[in-house]
């Protein structure tokens, strides 16, 4: 798939849509025109029933995204309206990445600090290998976070870690990060690809309406009481009875095979 810039590249393989920022030289920093382009992929992907489940990852093996571009930020975060333009455009990305419809799974390996750990953050899963780091420094750099950030890292560790987190500005190591529960999965470097799309594979091969249900759900807990929207919830779960799907998974069932959905 054509996306803004070659340092975001987007592919679909067997119902896995790919995020791979593709960076490597300042260790996956994310550039203007890589936040702009992040939408548009994930857009494609919601819209796409092919695509079962979407997975990031940081291009070689030293970073899954070490932070935004600083390099950009003389040229790009030069006035107060650049830097609202700029801020716009990572906004765009992280809720377009919170609000996929898909699961969505962070691979990662190497640095994940700052806009890093906030995309991480932004999926639904972290599975990260053993030689991973993680932290946020804007405390180091004189930057201030916005409230969506600081309350999406708070949902996912809990405000006391988060405040860690931010007030110490320091990297955390994998062991730290999977005790804090900023991480799912710990497991070794050299087994990080291959237990991804294991664990990909299986979101894979079940039924995309639940999955797509349970989803929303989260969506909506994650919203302000009074903003959510249950009454949609359940249209989706009661679409999860009236389908052939359902009906699929209760034939495999006794049939004692692998059931075979389609998402209808």
């Amino acid at each position: 798939m054509q996306t803004l810039t070659d340092k975001l590249v987007a592919k679909k393989e067997n119902g896995i849509g790919w995020v791979i920022f593709n960076n490597p030289a300042r260790r996956n920093a994310v550039s203007l025109e890589m936040w702009q382009a992040m939408p548009i992929v994930l857009d494609d992907y919601a819209r796409d029933p092919a695509v079962r489940v979407v997975i990031l990852k940081g291009e070689g093996e030293k970073a899954f995204v070490a932070g935004a571009d600083i390099s950009q930020f003389k040229e790009k975060r030069s006035s107060p309206e650049a830097v609202g333009e700029y801020n716009a455009a990572a906004d765009r990305a992280n809720k377009a990445l919170h609000d996929c419809p898909k699961p969505t799974i962070a691979m990662i390996r190497g640095f994940c600090i700052g806009g890093g750990t906030a995309l991480a953050v932004g999926c639904d899963i972290r599975i990260a290998a053993d030689d991973s780091r993680f932290g946020v420094p804007a405390a180091k750099l004189g930057l201030g976070y916005r409230f969506n950030g600081i309350k999406r890292l708070s949902d996912v560790v809990g405000p006391a870690f988060a405040a860690e987190i931010f007030f110490t500005a320091r990297q955390f190591s994998a062991q730290e990060a999977l005790a804090m529960n900023l991480i799912n999965r710990l497991v070794p470097v050299a087994e990080i690809e291959k237990y991804t799309l294991d664990y990909a594979n299986a979101i894979v091969d079940n039924a995309p309406l639940t999955i797509a249900a349970v989803k929303r759900g989260i969506i909506e807990y994650l919203k302000n009481p009074a903003e959510r929207d249950l009454a949609a919830c359940q249209r989706m779960v009661d679409g999860c009875y009236a389908s052939e799907d359902y009906k699929e998974g209760q034939t495999a069932f006794m049939e004692k095979r692998k059931p075979v959905f389609k998402g209808r």
